[in-house]
């Protein structure tokens, strides 16, 4: 159940941390500080607006997992936010690619559970393939091709379901990606991306 909590927490952490705008966080969310849902806790000198030091300690793959998405959210393009473009504008301006588990066909139903995007960074000169599963089964996602001589270009940077240290790499460090397939766990979020 702890490693399901952990999950989420990443999950959260990662759409959050990697969103367009500013990230809502919490003093204490890298350690799993809930106060138990109450997000009117200023006026309360008790437990529940406390922070629990320990949780650092007891918490620290979370408190990892955060540090390195906010050291690769520091070296990211600003300019549109300095611009107050819109999320919409923004999204409009990219390209950005929908998916499913099959590429080119997301499922926008009711009773969809996953999907997948590729959208191109430019000026980083970098690609991302996003894929979000909040199913309960895992999934295969096909993957883009890209072209580089043969070799398959992704890279794995995060997948919430691996354990820590697995679960977030280093950037300088991120793995290769067998074939043009990625599984993706039960409710997991992963991040992968190469180079055009």
């Amino acid at each position: 159940m702890e490693q399901l909590r952990n999950r989420q927490v990443k999950n959260f952490l990662t759409i959050t941390m990697l969103s367009a705008g500013m990230p809502m966080m919490l003093m204490g969310d890298e350690a799993r500080r809930t106060q138990r849902g109450n997000n009117n806790a200023y006026c309360q000198d008790n437990e529940t607006s406390w922070v629990d030091w320990t949780l650092l300690k007891k918490h620290a793959d979370v408190r990892r997992f955060v540090t390195l998405l906010n050291v690769r959210r520091v070296l990211r393009e600003v300019e549109p936010e300095r611009q107050r473009v819109s999320l919409n504008q923004l999204l409009r301006g990219a390209n950005l690619v929908w998916h499913g588990v099959k590429l080119g066909q997301p499922d926008w139903g009711e009773s969809s559970h996953s999907i997948a995007f590729t959208v191109e960074i430019r000026r980083e000169g970098l690609l991302f393939h996003v894929i979000v599963n909040a199913y309960w089964e895992p999934l295969a996602f096909e993957l883009p091709r890209v072209d580089r001589a043969g070799e398959n270009p992704w890279r794995r940077w995060i997948d919430t379901a691996l354990d820590s240290p697995h679960d977030i790499l280093p950037w300088e460090k991120v793995e290769s990606v067998p074939g043009y397939a990625y599984r993706a766990e039960p409710r997991s979020v992963v991040m992968l991306f190469a180079g055009v």
